[in-house]
């Protein structure tokens, strides 16, 4: 266990006895997320995508149409099975037992999405993390950063501070960010290079 986010003890408790704890195959405040997170994707296709906190494995179902391969982590023994039950028939992903600020892997990653996962982390542990991630995005790649505004006492961060912490990361170039009362998504890019629009790469706009 890592004492500066919530026990991986926290997650097992929440997936006793109950399936889809926070609603994510039932509830349509969890399919408008999904699909605002995947318009928020700036490139129609990644190479490899990082997901950390996959639950269900309901986001990396998605992810995996989108990327040629995915790497999707949980702390939680029953998220993994049932994810791996879920992605079975999807060979591009991977499922591995690793939380938000563990060592990060030895890989790199065109996108890594950090979807209600940043808020588990105590504020310097969290800068940690999004320097490694940083680090472990390609020139150019995607930090996709999702996450409820609500507090939950639990929960060493709300949202809003999660990515407050996300936007003053070295490195980091935001390129769009949409917010309402319930949810904030914000897209960054790894500098250099520069960021352009999607339209602008898409040829529509010089």
């Amino acid at each position: 266990m890592n004492a500066s986010r919530l026990p991986d003890s926290f997650f097992d408790a929440m997936y006793d006895g109950v399936p889809d704890p926070w609603g994510f195959q039932t509830r349509w405040y969890e399919q408008r997320k999904l699909a605002l997170t995947l318009a928020m994707l700036p490139r129609s296709r990644y190479s490899a995508a990082f997901e950390p906190g996959c639950s269900l494995g309901i986001v990396t179902e998605a992810l995996a149409g989108r990327c040629d391969r995915v790497v999707a982590t949980d702390v939680s023994d029953a998220a993994i099975d049932a994810a791996a039950t879920r992605l079975s028939g999807y060979p591009n992903v991977s499922l591995r037992r690793w939380a938000l600020g563990d060592p990060w892997p030895a890989e790199t990653f065109d996108l890594i999405v950090l979807s209600e996962v940043g808020y588990y982390l105590e504020a310097a542990a969290l800068g940690r993390a999004v320097a490694e991630a940083q680090r472990a995005l390609e020139p150019g790649g995607t930090l996709l950063a999702v996450h409820w505004r609500h507090p939950v006492p639990e929960y060493p961060l709300t949202g809003d501070e999660t990515h407050a912490i996300i936007a003053v990361a070295d490195g980091l170039a935001r390129l769009a960010r949409y917010r309402d009362e319930d949810v904030l998504l914000e897209t960054y890019q790894k500098v250099p290079p520069e960021p352009r629009s999607v339209a602008a790469d898409d040829g529509l706009v010089p």
